[in-house]
Formats: structure tokens, sequence, C-alpha cells
């Protein structure tokens, strides 16, 4: 399992995208050499040699900072419509900081004025009848918006004081102001953000992100039930105010709410694991379900009507079964991580049948910190490795053994592509050290956000496509 941050180092932030630099120059008179694609996290940098970003891969790309390097975040639901795709987008977010005496804090923030390219709802066709994704009109939006040079976002924070180091943060679904904490002292904790998020709603102040002001707060619960302090945490999305967490001695509490500031957490707990609890997953369709993994190598399936055993338990994968996320929108999938870095999907409909694998990977080679299915595009998720690399996977995709054919036929440069690369591989982030954890905006289609060591990345991939409501659709 890798989890911790211990006193970690500002890093230089290496730029982004996968196109290698060496600065030398070739002269016309000598052939050039067949272009060898750079495989990330296998291939190493020489010596000279680094990363340059590649703009037009995305949409928007924007980098920020809250002063502590955090473990964990989560993306807070807002009021600004359902399906936002008009740039400039503003989001709302909670989070922990990892820091290395008492500066412990959640950070709630507003990012407003995020900038980005515009994306036509009717792709422009080109005279010979071809769609062009790279038009004129396109290249000229972009050429605007760089000779403009776009207002840079404007970052907003409130800061509340944490007891210890921050493992991981939940907001929930139902009610988003109520937040969810788990500390490495061992305490579950719930708190009210209502106040600074109405606050940051109704400011337009850029609030600096090194603001020293850290607000004493208490919070609505704190629970020391749990033996050890833990990873593990969810809120049920069908079920208002009920809660799952998860320890480092495999112990499960299922916590109900007695009213609108208070909890009932089991006594009894819920025993299956014979290792540290490492994620939790309510189910989405169904409300007294949920799914757990473990350092133990497996994934358990929970009733809470019928007991405090697992109802299935499966031997998931051949190292510590990391984190694990549970298809919104195909419930019957759930999709796992592993300590090996690799990752696999489950249909869960064939467990009877043996362990319900439908999908396999091991693109990376680093242990897998985060995983989690797209909102709106039920084959499309995304992974996060400590190989320092964030993946978008479509897992629709196949390999066309003819159109790759067709492709290297017209390629005039001969291009020795990995021949191992998965056809489902959409995208590749770099550029953040120490990947922790990621999350797809709900209401903001192809927007991913991630954490690590080094602050924060919000980034739309320019090739992930999302079926866009009608002009006329409701926000």
């Amino acid at each position: 399992m890798v989890r911790s941050l211990k006193n970690p180092k500002k890093a230089k932030r290496k730029n982004k995208g996968s196109k290698k630099e060496d600065g030398s120059s070739s002269s016309n008179s000598i052939p050039s050499m067949p272009a060898k694609v750079w495989q990330p996290g296998v291939d190493a940098l020489e010596e000279g040699e680094e990363l340059q970003c590649d703009p037009s891969a995305y949409n928007s790309l924007h980098a920020f900072h809250i002063g502590w390097p955090c473990l964990s975040f989560d993306i807070v639901r807002d009021s600004l419509g359902l399906v936002r795709t008009e740039f400039p987008h503003t989001i709302y977010c909670v989070t922990g900081t990892q820091a290395n005496n008492a500066s412990n804090s959640t950070g709630i923030f507003k990012i407003s004025n995020i900038s980005g390219k515009r994306r036509e709802l009717v792709p422009t066709k080109t005279s010979n009848g071809d769609t062009d994704v790279d038009s004129d009109s396109s290249d000229s939006d972009e050429d605007e918006m760089e000779n403009e040079g776009p207002k840079a976002p404007v970052f907003q924070v409130r800061k509340v004081f944490h007891e210890g180091c921050v493992n991981r943060i939940r907001a929930m679904p139902q009610k988003p102001h109520i937040c969810a904490t788990w500390g490495d002292t061992g305490h579950v904790q719930i708190w009210d953000f209502a106040s600074h998020l109405n606050a940051l709603a109704e400011s337009e102040t850029n609030i600096s992100k090194d603001a020293s002001t850290v607000s004493n707060q208490t919070p609505l619960v704190k629970f020391s039930g749990h033996k050890d302090e833990g990873y593990a945490i969810d809120w049920n999305p069908l079920v208002p105010g009920t809660l799952v967490s998860g320890d480092c001695k495999n112990c499960i509490h299922l916590w109900e709410p007695s009213s609108d500031s208070t909890w009932n957490v089991g006594s009894n707990q819920y025993l299956g694991h014979t290792g540290s609890v490492e994620d939790l997953q309510w189910s989405p369709t169904e409300p007294t379900v949920f799914a757990s993994c473990s350092v133990d190598k497996t994934i358990a399936i929970w009733d809470s009507r019928t007991g405090r055993s697992p109802a299935a338990s499966i031997k998931a994968h051949n190292t510590d079964v990391n984190v694990i996320s549970w298809n919104r929108l195909a419930s019957c999938m759930l999709a796992s991580g592993s300590d090996d870095g690799s990752f696999s999907i489950r249909d869960l409909r064939m467990l009877k049948e043996g362990d319900g694998v439908v999908a396999y990977f091991e693109y990376h080679k680093h242990p897998i910190t985060s995983i989690e299915w797209s909102p709106h595009e039920a084959s499309t998720l995304a992974v996060s490795s400590s190989d320092n690399q964030l993946t978008i996977w479509d897992l629709s995709l196949e390999r066309d053994e003819e159109e790759e054919a067709e492709f290297r036929a017209k390629t005039q440069e001969e291009v020795h592509a990995p021949i191992d690369l998965p056809p489902q591989l959409l995208f590749v982030h770099q550029g953040q050290k120490d990947l922790k954890e990621l999350h797809w905006h709900t209401q903001i289609p192809g927007m991913v956000i991630s954490t690590a060591s080094d602050g924060f990345n919000i980034l739309m991939p320019s090739n992930i496509e999302t079926n866009l409501p009608p002009a006329n659709a409701a926000a």
C-alpha cells in the first residue's frame, strides 16, 4: 500500500506531455532515423532530455498549490449547473493537508475563471468532406486565446484546523457542506462547512493561497471507536448521511444518521478481512450494499441486512488491493487497483462463475494510488499511479489491425510504436510527482482534478469525447 507523504520536499515540477527534446539539431544531408515512441514509466530520460508539454493535447490545464501537500480531496457539488460545457468554469473542493507539524488543516477552496479551449458541438468539415478536428477555425480560436492572454484563475481558500494529518476526506453527495475526514490520529470526524462555502460563493476577492488564517471549528462528530488510523471512507449515494469507515486493523464501522448533526455508529464491527481495509465503495443501486478492498489481496461485498460478515469475498490481485471504484453508470462493473501496478475490471454478475474479471491491465509498473469511473461515460475510467502518471482508459475500444496497417502506410516517417501499448489507453498525463488521488468533476464533462506531493492539477484532455446534451437542455 502506498499512501503517506513523509516529510515531503518541494519538488521542481516536470513539464507535461510525452514529447522528448534533447536540444540536438539534424542536417538535411543525413537521413533521419526512424522515430521511436518514448514510453512513459518504461523508458528513462537520457542526460540533457526533458519532457515538454504539448498544449494541443489539452482543452484546459492548470496547476495550483495550497501550501502543504494533500493526500486526499473531494469535489463539492454546487448549484452552478448539472452539465456545464462553456468556459470559464468554477469549481469547489475540500481537501486536507499532510503537514509535518501542528499545521494541519482542512481547506475549502473555490477556483473560478478556469479558462480553456472552446469545443465545437459540430465538427467542421474540410473541402474533401473529411472531419478535421484541427481546422482553421479551431486554430484561430486557440491563437486568439493565446494572443489575448487568458486571465489567470481566481483562487480562494478558507482553512479549518484539523488535529493530525488528513488521510482522506469525502463530501456527502446529498449535503455537500457535510464532510467526513479520516485522520492519522485514529479519529473519524464529521464537519459542517456550510458557512465557508457560502462565504466563498458570495466573494469574488482573490484570497491568497498562502493565507495563514486558520479558523478553529468544532466538528459535529469525533469518533474514536476505531483501533487504528485508516484511509477507507465513503458516503452512501442513496441514503443521505449513511457512512462506512474502515481502518488499518481490518475493521469496518457503519454510521447511520439520527439527526442533522448526530450519528449512531454501530459498536459491532464488520469483520471479514485479515489485513488493513484500504478503500470502501457503496453500491450505486443497492442502498444496503457496499464493497471493500484490503491488503489481504481480496475484495469483499457486504450487505448490512444480512449480518456482519461479507456476502462474498474474492481473491482480487496478487498484492495489496489499494483502491476500488463502483461504476455509477454500469452498476455491475467494479474496478480495482493493486500495489503491483495492475488494475482489473470485474462484472459482479459473473462472480458465481469465478472471479468475474472482464479486463486486466499491467500498463503501470508502480502501485495504483487512485481509480475512478467517469460519471459521464460508462466505459471510461481514470487511473493514477506512483509512476507519476495519470492515465485515462476507454474500455469500449479494441485494436483494429486493418486500420493500423492503413495508418502505417500513410505515415511518411517510420514510427516504432510499442506493440504492447493497450488500445484502450486514451491519454497519459504527467508532470506531477507522487500522484495520490484523482476525481472526475460530475458537473463538468471531461474535467479531471488530481493531487500529488507537489500540488494539484486541473486537466481536460482534448481527445476525451463526451456526448453533450442538446443546446436547449436544462442546466
